[in-house]
């Protein structure tokens, strides 16, 4: 019979329910719900909770051993806020056997999982008439004929206008659409705006190389005469870059060209010792094999920086990460809101009770390897290996900046039951406990629950690394057989809006 309890860390004064215990069952003392903590031991007022042998926060009261610690009897507690940077930077070794996958091989040298045409929007005015060619093509079945083709993906968004034409909040955004318009997924690109926007198409293309039979075209709704002379043209357009990109076939590439996008939404008290560091471990294979793994939500490592600023490439790039954590902190400091106002009310029902419980489970996405760059929001990777975007912990925002630094794929851990998808990039949805997987089953992927229940971690984490092979070599997953991805392209908006 398996153990009730799972003690993660020797130094730990809780451990994890791993059922629904009742008072008088391995040593509770009051009925805790499955994935919240249980005292190991009397904590005195004011002494700091230990969870993977790291202070997740303090206890508010004197608790008792087999006591229920929550956010009745404990709280965020100050930040060590010590760092050795670089100190643990430990290069992983080459694989024995190099793996490959079948990708679209593109002329910038990149490789796409997919094929896909985008009509990408550079204003919120445009966003119908990009929609109405996405559907007129559907309804007129003008991809039929085009069989490697994956489909229409109309990228449309809430700004572009309305908007300071410099600072930070345009540059966010160009280089969000800039980052859409060159990813390695589309075989095509059509470009539409309205023509009088903030955010100009000529901008936008900078010295992107346009021409009238290419795979990126553009247009604006009012040189083309309105709405339905543009849906009639854009449709024409649709049809030649279609031509094009069903001339694409998968070809045999190195698994170093892909770029994985980490994200962990919807987390429970499981996350943290199951899904996440199985995909960890599929991020160290990724890493081995000269691939990217970006790992991002800044606002959701707060208070395990540590355990990545030691493992950096250089103290520089421990002190890049630091600078974005202080971003953050005035950020929400001048916006009347607080970093460690995380979990959410969903992940504290799955057992999380302070951000730097959180933090420290998310963190263990990144696995071992060295951290080798840290990036803006959306920007141009320019350094393989582990790498860290800056982003908010909202998760379509979050994976539309790694889609836009040139996420080939995403991996997405969940304790809770995140759905979501996120074209042209297909989503792998991981499961952090077994209840969850059985009970949705229809969107999960791949079940972590049973490494709760003995099942090896390092098998796991293989797992994980073939499935990423799989869907980038053309597998679907239960995303995309859904048909997500319609409207999860969410760009982080900052600054004025005029």
């Amino acid at each position: 019979m398996r153990s009730k309890t799972l003690q993660l860390h020797p130094d730990d004064n809780v451990a994890i329910a791993l059922t629904r215990l009742g008072a008088g069952e391995a040593g509770a003392t009051e009925p805790i719900s499955k994935s919240h903590k249980m005292a190991l031991r009397d904590i005195e007022k004011g002494a700091d909770i230990l969870r993977y042998g790291q202070v997740i926060g303090r206890a508010d009261v004197a608790i008792a051993a087999g006591a229920h610690v929550h956010d009745h009897n404990m709280s965020m507690r100050a930040r060590a806020g010590k760092h050795r940077f670089a100190s643990a930077a430990k290069p992983l070794p080459e694989p024995e056997n190099k793996r490959s996958f079948m990708g679209y091989h593109r002329e910038t040298g990149r490789v796409g999982t997919r094929n896909y045409l985008g009509i990408l929007t550079s204003v919120n005015c445009s966003g119908s008439v990009a929609r109405f060619i996405a559907e007129e093509a559907e309804r007129r079945g003008l991809m039929r004929d085009f069989p490697n083709v994956d489909g229409v993906v109309p990228i449309v968004h809430g700004s572009g206008c309305g908007m300071a034409n410099r600072g930070e909040g345009y540059d966010v955004l160009m280089r969000t659409l800039r980052g859409y318009a060159r990813h390695p997924n589309f075989g095509g690109i059509l470009l539409v705006g309205l023509g009088c926007e903030v955010l100009q198409l000529a901008d936008l293309i900078g010295e992107q190389k346009i021409s009238g039979d290419g795979p990126v075209r553009y247009m604006t709704i009012q040189r083309n005469g309105g709405t339905r002379r543009t849906v009639e043209e854009g449709l024409r357009q649709l049809a030649s870059l279609a031509e094009l990109a069903n001339a694409a076939s998968r070809a045999p590439a190195p698994a170093s060209h892909i770029v994985l996008g980490m994200q962990c939404g919807g987390s429970d008290g499981y996350s943290g010792f199951t899904a996440n560091p199985a995909l960890g471990g599929a991020s160290d294979l990724l890493v081995r094999h000269g691939g990217t793994s970006i790992l991002s939500e800044t606002s959701e490592i707060y208070g395990a920086e540590h355990l990545l600023t030691c493992r950096a490439a250089t103290p520089d790039v421990g002190r890049a990460l630091l600078d974005k954590i202080a971003w953050w902190e005035a950020y929400c400091a001048k916006h009347g809101a607080q970093l460690n106002n995380n979990p959410s009310p969903g992940n504290k029902r799955g057992g999380l009770t302070t951000i730097l419980e959180k933090s420290l489970g998310a963190v263990a996405k990144s696995g071992q390897a060295p951290l080798s760059g840290v990036y803006d929001y959306a920007a141009d990777l320019q350094t393989r290996g582990l790498v860290f975007m800056d982003s908010p912990g909202y998760d379509p925002c979050s994976v539309t900046g790694q889609i836009a630094s040139g996420a080939t794929l995403i991996a997405f851990t969940t304790g809770r039951g995140s759905v979501s998808g996120y074209k042209p990039t297909p989503c792998i949805k991981i499961a952090s406990n077994s209840d969850l997987f059985s009970r949705m089953e229809d969107d999960m992927d791949i079940n972590c629950g049973d490494i709760a229940d003995g099942a090896n971690l390092q098998d796991k984490s293989d797992a994980i690394f073939e499935s990423l092979l799989a869907v980038a070599s053309g597998e679907q997953t239960k995303s995309e057989k859904q048909g997500f991805g319609g409207v999860e392209f969410v760009p982080w908006q900052i600054g004025a809006v005029l």
